[in-house]
């Protein structure tokens, strides 16, 4: 069972749009898919609602729940599973850091931000994992700012996933009607972008599990 954390100690860094449009791709790739969903705002879990039960499944939990709710999920056969946690919340990210095999940071690429990334760092190296990469997102069609901020990331020595998130409509005109942006529009270019960001992300992650 492939296990992503998407975490993130900033808010509006865009980790739960992440996190659902990653489990679709799952899902989509034909893995059986779940998301457990640690933000006590239940973001993911209301999005689960409008879905109707289709999947991925979600499952909203508390931090200290994590290792059980992940051995449930395995025992059910999930294949992939991915953690979203919530902003400012060092319980829940340090939890999902400890039980992921690769660590998702979600990053716009603005001053502020790139300064919590180095926050989400520090914390994650607490778990012990090592397995981190920056996902660049809200990105903008023109401007300087993607290359700026990927220069200074991999100054730092951070992998930065070669493929950005762009500013789409697509991601929260999907999320609420309950789709990611594969379903809402699967031949745009948000769908694209998540595709080619899920295959980086699981290709790695396997390569852990080796």
């Amino acid at each position: 069972m492939i296990v992503i954390a998407v975490i993130s100690q900033k808010g509006g860094a865009g980790k739960t749009s992440l996190a659902l449009a990653l489990a679709v791709s799952g899902e989509l790739a034909g893995l059986s898919t779940a998301v457990i969903d640690l933000d006590p705002q239940a973001t993911a879990t209301n999005w689960a609602d409008r879905r109707e039960n289709r999947p991925p499944v979600v499952v909203s939990a508390q931090p200290a729940r994590l290792p059980h709710v992940l051995k449930t999920a395995a025992d059910s056969g999930a294949e992939f599973v991915v953690i979203d946690t919530p902003p400012r919340a060092e319980q829940a990210a340090l939890a999902a850091a400890k039980a992921a095999d690769l660590i998702l940071i979600p990053c716009r690429p603005a001053v502020f931000d790139l300064d919590t990334v180095a926050t989400t760092l520090e914390l994650i190296r607490l778990s012990g994992k090592s397995q981190v990469v920056v996902v660049l997102n809200g990105v903008p069609a023109q401007g300087s700012e993607q290359g700026q901020a990927r220069a200074i990331l991999e100054g730092l020595g951070i992998l930065v996933c070669p493929t950005t998130l762009g500013q789409r409509k697509a991601f929260p005109q999907a999320g609420t009607v309950g789709q990611s942006p594969q379903e809402y529009d699967p031949t745009g270019k948000a769908a694209g972008e998540i595709h080619a960001v899920y295959k980086y992300a699981s290709e790695l992650a396997v390569s852990t599990l080796a």
